[in-house]
């Protein structure tokens, strides 16, 4: 099979940035008017809504570089399980609250670096993107790490959520460095980072956080990838997909 071109390959690139973000935006928002205080339901409803708005933004870029007339809404809410190239830590179940902050947690770390790293892309308009995004999840992070602390260094029932939930999630994290043809070749190109070099910072500050957090490392010795490379799904995203598409589905073309 030939290599693919720049354009196939952005393309690709993009929608693994736009379908994470937007999966996980739709999970937290699954929290609005269900969380354990108001002040933390508008968090969560704040934090979904500034993933959709990354998420739309490479959609829409996306669409352009691919040149065949989908729009933003069509390759967010249309496209069959096999083609989504969201980590799959998103598309886990939000659980109780210690899970939805354990997962919000490892993927803010994740997900600043990553940020910063984009912003020096060689492609104008993802550096444009990240730019505004990474103000966006220094936040997102500082929230999901003030509440790992709080929920860890807390009673005795809070802490054993919290480490229960980062032993269950933790082994989902190595997804976040494996590297393929698409991304090496967004590397070459300086459009994205080598992941492997966001590694060390990010399990830095993961280790800062539980210590402070009196939690354990979670590392189970176990490991689950290619939701984002290969479009293997855990069996929950096609029940979220169901949800999310339904308008679309079945009114096709909708507007508002």
């Amino acid at each position: 099979m030939a290599a693919p071109t720049h354009e196939e390959a952005l393309f690709r690139y993009l929608l693994r940035l736009a379908d994470t973000a937007h999966i996980l935006s739709h999970r937290l928002g699954e929290w609005c008017g269900h969380g354990p205080i108001i002040e933390e339901d508008i968090a969560l409803t704040n934090v979904a809504l500034d993933l959709i708005g990354q998420a739309r933004l490479f959609y829409q870029y996306a669409a352009e570089v691919e040149g065949k007339g989908r729009s933003e809404d069509d390759l967010a809410f249309l496209r069959a399980e096999r083609d989504m190239n969201n980590l799959l830590l998103v598309e886990q179940p939000n659980g109780d609250y210690a899970v939805t902050i354990a997962r919000q947690f490892l993927f803010d770390a994740f997900n600043l670096r990553l940020m910063q790293a984009l912003v020096n892309s060689t492609d104008t308009r993802i550096a444009e993107i990240a730019a505004k995004a990474v103000k966006e999840v220094a936040y997102h992070r500082r929230h999901s790490a003030s509440w790992v602390v709080r929920l860890g260094d807390g009673t005795d029932e809070s802490h054993d959520r919290i480490a229960k939930a980062f032993a269950e999630l933790y082994g989902f994290t190595g997804e976040f460095f494996e590297m393929d043809g698409i991304d090496r070749q967004m590397a070459e190109a300086g459009v994205g980072p080598d992941l492997g070099s966001l590694r060390e910072d990010w399990e830095a500050d993961i280790r800062g956080v539980l210590a402070e957090a009196t939690l354990d490392w979670p590392d189970q010795g176990w490991t689950v990838i290619g939701g984002r490379h290969e479009g293997k799904h855990t069996e929950h995203l096609g029940y979220l997909l169901s949800e999310m598409s339904f308008m679309q589905r079945t009114y096709p073309g909708m507007t508002w």
